[in-house]
């Protein structure tokens, strides 16, 4: 594991699950009108500021727990176990899915609240963000601090993951701004396929790095 690595592994978990049609893409949608192609970039402000603070409670209190071995061999194998499920579930659901379909849905109301501030509320009341974080977030913070990457890995790990719901969020917007989808649902549903499938090698390679571990 180096930084390189850290990072592509980040964005592309990352945009799997920004990919998929969610509350927040919902919230992005209807303050397009209002905040125009900027809106999925406020939007996103807001989630990274939450996930900026999760973060330092994360490391400040358990940097030393995350880096045990222990650790690593449990969350592997419950990781790679949840990042194969995920995987699995994401390709089921490609068939059905329609970037148009969400973008009709989501409607044109101009929100009263600043969308920094939706971004933080509607991270906290979406429980799979909380699920993700507490399984797949601290699988991968125990690797990172269990191969002495420490801060600036957790770091990297960040830039990767944030980057990847800023370029898609920040797209999304852009194209429904200028009235344009600027993607169809063939090549939508083929980008959903690829990180489904990255899931599913990533979830069984952390299940095997924790056997080997576990040896």
């Amino acid at each position: 594991m180096n930084y390189i690595n850290i990072a592509a592994a980040s964005f592309i978990i990352a945009l799997s699950g920004a990919l998929m049609p969610g509350p927040v893409l919902t919230v992005t949608l209807s303050y397009v009108p209002r905040y125009r192609r900027l809106a999925g970039l406020y939007i996103v402000t807001g989630h990274a500021v939450l996930e900026i603070l999760l973060l330092a409670l994360i490391y400040g209190g358990f940097s030393g727990f995350l880096a045990g071995r222990l650790f690593f061999i449990v969350s592997s194998l419950a990781g790679g176990g949840i990042l194969i499920y995920m995987g699995i579930t994401d390709l089921l659901a490609v068939r059905r899915a329609s970037l148009s379909g969400s973008l009709a849905s989501a409607g044109a109301a101009v929100k009263k609240m600043h969308p920094v501030l939706a971004g933080i509320i509607t991270s906290l009341s979406n429980p799979y963000w909380i699920i993700w974080w507490a399984t797949i977030g601290m699988v991968y913070l125990g690797r990172i601090m269990g191969r002495g990457l420490g801060l600036a890995g957790v770091l990297v790990f960040f830039a990767g993951h944030i980057l990847a719901d800023y370029l898609w969020y920040y797209f999304v917007s852009f194209s429904v701004y200028y009235g344009s989808h600027g993607i169809s649902d063939r090549l939508y549903r083929g980008l959903m396929a690829a990180c489904a499938l990255f899931l599913i090698l990533f979830g069984g390679k952390f299940i095997y790095d924790g056997i080997l571990k576990a040896l």
